[in-house]
């Protein structure tokens, strides 16, 4: 005895943020932003009545059965699309996984080299009995809109936090130019995405405690004359800084909402196909009768039973099949198929 409808669902747990996209036209079908939601994928298709749902007073022990229904396989797009309050972003060696550090209860890995990040590490911050999310978004590089280092893959991440703390190594201890680095960020945030862009920003100069005061005043006052905006400096080795920072991002997180939850393509992926009837030729010069009603009905049909095959044959003729196909060319000779069955027609 079969059991096939006490089969257990598949379920394939994922991290709250995991956008679903279709396979085919890679429009967002799904988009699991809360923990506990749900969402049917594909459903798996109707049963087939076994031996003894043919059972009557002229067919005492039915030797056919009826088929499972066939469903069409789908491809889904699972991408993580990370749920923080914060991002912080820069360039590689910037200082972020060491903030993180600093601020949360996150433990980054770091060392003193680019793209020590490959994956986002997520921290709580704790400030005045708030707390909020913060995660640390592997280093960009220039041209990382377009794909390259790792591109796309670390910017989805950011394309939800409401606040962005852009951290800008003022040291230059890596021979970059702490302008350049703060305009080429800002850039390819800008190429990715408008909206992104548009996110509001905190700027942190970093690593001040590799440079000497002078050297920091004439830094900070050509920052000022470049952009005129307000900016922090820090020093995650001595702490300098880190305080007044986690009270601004408190302080600008109570004035912004949270983004909404991403527009969805309502796509019913079981919408069976019950209705059509395809009629074709094969290189043989056989008829091919294909289709939704076709592959319904003819799942029940059993070649080897000859009450089976007589109905088989009744229900095309009530079904019209015949009569379609007689209006394509069909004579008496000729082959027909349906499924993996193959006959002679014969008038």
């Amino acid at each position: 005895m079969k059991t096939g409808a006490n089969g257990k669902d598949i379920e394939i747990k994922v991290p709250c943020g995991t956008v679903l996209l279709d396979g085919e036209s890679e429009k967002i079908i799904a988009d699991l932003y809360e923990d506990g939601m749900r969402f049917v994928a594909l459903r798996g298709g109707s049963g087939g009545h076994g031996n003894a749902y043919y059972k009557s007073s002229i067919k005492k022990a039915p030797h056919f059965s009826q088929l499972g229904e066939e469903t069409k396989p789908k491809e889904v797009i699972l991408e993580l699309k990370t749920i923080a309050d914060v991002g912080l972003v820069g360039f590689p060696n910037a200082g972020k996984s060491t903030l993180l550090s600093c601020i949360s209860n996150a433990n980054p890995k770091i060392a003193n080299y680019p793209f020590t990040t490959l994956y986002p590490n997520l921290g709580v911050c704790e400030v005045r009995g708030n707390a909020f999310v913060v995660a640390d978004i592997p280093g960009l590089i220039e041209g990382a809109s377009e794909g390259q280092g790792l591109g796309h893959y670390f910017l989805k991440h950011i394309e939800r936090v409401r606040l962005i703390v852009h951290l800008v190594d003022i040291s230059q201890c890596d021979g970059r130019n702490f302008i350049d680095d703060y305009e080429k960020i800002n850039k390819e945030l800008e190429l990715y995405s408008v909206e992104l862009s548009k996110t509001p920003q905190i700027v942190v100069l970093t690593k001040i405690d590799l440079i000497d005061e002078e050297t920091l005043k004439e830094r900070e006052d050509a920052f000022k004359e470049k952009y005129n905006i307000n900016f922090l400096t820090i020093s995650c080795a001595t702490f300098s800084g880190i305080d007044e920072l986690k009270l601004q991002i408190l302080e600008k997180l109570s004035k912004i909402p949270k983004k909404p939850p991403l527009q969805v393509e309502v796509v019913d992926f079981d919408i069976k196909d019950r209705e059509s009837i395809i009629i074709s030729r094969d290189d043989e010069g056989a008829f091919v009768v294909s289709g939704g009603k076709i592959d319904d009905f003819a799942r029940g049909i059993v070649l080897s039973d000859t009450r089976s095959f007589a109905y088989f044959q009744r229900r095309l003729e009530s079904m019209g099949i015949i009569e379609m196909l007689k209006e394509k060319g069909l004579k008496s000779g000729h082959i027909i198929k349906i499924k993996d069955i193959a006959f002679e027609y014969v008038e």
